[in-house]
């Protein structure tokens, strides 16, 4: 009668108490493979660094055809790439988580928790965003909407309170913002009042460059996600009311994506290319 075959001989199972593992010949060739693997990610952070852009206007700020944010503000051309934000600004641009909160989602098998992250971002002169990502982590939230921040910025105008001297310091005119039961109402102080707010919408007017304000909310203040997004709604409308020194004559001039046509019909040589995968 033939020897029983040791525990585990058969196929690629597992040996015996003697440390074998059948056919593999133990953890030998995982460690060869393993010393290769480890230094591949290192190399890819460099290329991720590279900014190629995709858009049109991507590619006229990076060839320096466009000179400022405010350029593309003139034309109201969407910006869809938040590298174009940070070549502008760049160093300049600070950002601050407002909140972090768990969200559920009800599922057969349980509860479904992520989390909500609301970030502002401005560079303390005249710029403000305000990103809001739901993710698995709080990490992975937390950048996204760093990234979706940058791409919502707008510009803030800013103005005085009595007579025109020095630097702007306030809100040109009363204004309000509103979401949900929340509605805020920003009104121009005199220089060296501070700003006259709760915690949270004072971090959103300093982070826009603003120093005085007096402030009127109403509402559930205490659901801060909308409090933010009330304050961030008041600051984006600064430039939607035409006081008297804006009512000059205006020149019309072509939009850069007309200007530089001939440019951009140029195909883009280096460029990745997609490669589509079709879905079955």
């Amino acid at each position: 009668m033939a020897d029983a075959p040791a525990r585990g001989g058969f196929g690629r199972g597992f040996g015996g108490r003697d440390g074998g593992r059948g056919d593999r010949g133990g953890r030998g060739d995982r460690g060869r493979r393993g010393d290769r693997g480890r230094g591949r990610g290192r190399r890819g952070d460099k290329d991720e660094e590279k900014w190629v852009p995709c858009t049109k206007l991507g590619r006229l700020v990076m060839q320096g055809k466009i000179k400022s944010m405010e350029q593309i503000y003139l034309f109201s051309m969407p910006v869809k790439e938040y590298q174009i934000v940070e070549f502008f600004l760049g160093t300049a641009l600070k950002d601050e988580v407002m909140q972090i909160m768990p969200v559920q989602k009800q599922t057969r098998a349980g509860q479904r928790t992520r989390f909500k992250a609301f970030v502002c971002v401005g560079d303390h002169n005249g710029h403000v965003g305000l990103g809001v990502k739901c993710a698995k982590e709080v990490a992975t939230a937390i950048r996204g909407a760093i990234i979706q921040a940058k791409m919502q910025l707008v510009p803030v105008r800013r103005g005085y309170w009595g007579n025109k001297i020095g630097k702007v310091h306030t809100v040109p005119t009363k204004i309000q913002g509103k979401c949900g039961s929340i509605a805020i109402r920003l009104i121009p102080a005199p220089r060296g009042s501070g700003i006259v707010a709760a915690p949270t919408p004072k971090k959103v007017l300093q982070m826009a460059g603003i120093e005085d304000c007096y402030t009127c909310s109403r509402g559930s203040t205490k659901t801060l996600g909308n409090f933010v997004k009330a304050t961030f709604n008041a600051l984006s409308k600064t430039y939607g009311f035409l006081s008297p020194d804006l009512w000059r004559e205006t020149k019309y001039t072509k939009s850069p994506l007309q200007e530089f046509t001939d440019f951009l019909a140029k195909p883009t040589y280096g460029a990745p290319k997609a490669e589509y995968e079709p879905q079955f």
